[in-house]
């Protein structure tokens, strides 16, 4: 499933800090983490761009914890 708390753990963060930047309340956090609420789009970003990550390796979609290459505007 998803990978966010494992990176929250591996960055020794609490679930109330990582809820703070999100907006959330510590149970609100808590439930996405528990799998018992979705975790929304926008917060995905925001936890990616914490992480230096992309929301692919945070869904567990792929394995590489290295953020893709920004792509500019032409």
């Amino acid at each position: 499933m998803f990978r966010i708390k494992d990176m929250r753990e591996d960055h020794n963060k609490s679930q109330k800090e990582i809820a703070n930047i999100l907006g959330l309340q510590q149970n609100s956090y808590s439930q996405i983490e528990n799998g018992k609420n979705n975790l929304q789009v926008d917060h995905l970003i925001k936890l990616a761009n914490y992480y230096h990550t992309s929301t692919d390796y945070l869904l567990g979609l792929t394995d590489e914890i290295q953020p893709y290459p920004k792509t500019r505007n032409k």
